[in-house]
């Protein structure tokens, strides 16, 4: 694989000067899987949301391929119609060319609103990649708590305070749910680990039926650091196993990075104005539970 300075002087799908927040992640994410998908005909379905919303701000566009804007809840639907109607055009010889098919979308329109429809998709067989975009809240409409949300977070529909501690449910696992759909592959990423990424969003490109991308994206805004922390909130949720790398490949769990030293995720935690307010004690219970999934995910992956 070339290096990441070459990759970045590729003609991707998505440009340079789209209006996402200073320190927002979910663009790299973007354009990473772009690199992924280099010298690729590609379809994009784009979710309500933030990269919807900044990037095609009236009469721009930041995308250089075939888009599609569809509503927060159904962008599994609107991908699988699409690739659907290429393949019977491609049995009547009215297309010649290959082309893929990706999916956006928010952790809001994934883990939450738009949950039916991918997992229908899912399903059905459809030969697409979904790629979520895990900010952890509904940052485009206001910080509100989503599926995707820690426990403990602080988001303007769980605000932390005297009674109630911010987000009082652990975080849903997304990942493991679209691999119980029985899919040929499914992956958990994170820009930091740009090789890892790239690597598993070309895997997901050549497979034959549908791929599940979760990639983090820390988001300045609602999780509160400094604009030019975003690559380094992604780092310390992989260091301290809040955000595990692995791959599940027809069925079978590979752990595809594994931290030296496991840190703590006060490290993680302390680093963000959104947890802010947490106690020792709700740091070592999060502890705990980080702890938990990962001993769970090691066994998963043969490692344990």
């Amino acid at each position: 694989m070339a290096n990441l300075r070459e990759l970045c002087k590729e003609d991707l799908f998505l440009s340079s000067g789209h209006r996402m927040c200073a320190g927002c992640v979910a663009p790299v994410v973007v354009r990473m899987m772009s690199m992924a998908a280099k010298d690729r005909n590609v379809v994009v379905a784009n979710a309500t949301g933030c990269l919807e919303v900044a990037t095609t701000i009236y009469p721009y566009t930041a995308w250089k391929c075939s888009w599609i804007h569809n509503a927060f809840e159904n962008a599994g639907a609107t991908i699988s119609g699409v690739e659907a109607a290429y393949k019977s055009l491609k049995r009547q010889g009215k297309i010649k060319d290959d082309y893929k098919f990706i999916a956006f979308g928010g952790d809001g329109g994934t883990y939450d609103i738009g949950l039916q429809s991918l997992s229908g998709a899912m399903e059905r067989g459809h030969d697409i990649v979904y790629v979520c975009y895990d900010n952890g809240a509904y940052m485009n409409t206001g910080i509100q708590r989503s599926g995707a949300t820690p426990k403990f977070a602080d988001t303007t529909t769980s605000p932390a305070g005297k009674v109630v501690p911010g987000k009082t449910q652990w975080r849903k696992d997304l990942t493991a749910i679209m691999v119980a759909h029985n899919i040929p592959y499914a992956a958990q990423v994170a820009p930091s680990h740009w090789r890892d990424f790239i690597t598993k969003g070309k895997k997901a490109i050549d497979v034959d039926g549908p791929a599940f991308i979760n990639a983090l994206a820390p988001c300045p805004r609602g999780w509160r650091y400094d604009t030019a922390e975003g690559i380094e909130m992604c780092r310390l949720a992989v260091e301290t196993c809040v955000w595990p790398l692995y791959e599940v490949v027809d069925g079978e769990w590979k752990l595809t990075y594994k931290p030296k030293e496991k840190r703590p995720v006060a490290d993680y935690l302390k680093a963000q104005g959104r947890f802010r307010h947490m106690t020792e004690e709700m740091i070592q219970e999060f502890q705990e539970q980080v702890d938990r999934d990962w001993e769970a995910l090691l066994k998963r992956c043969g490692e344990a």
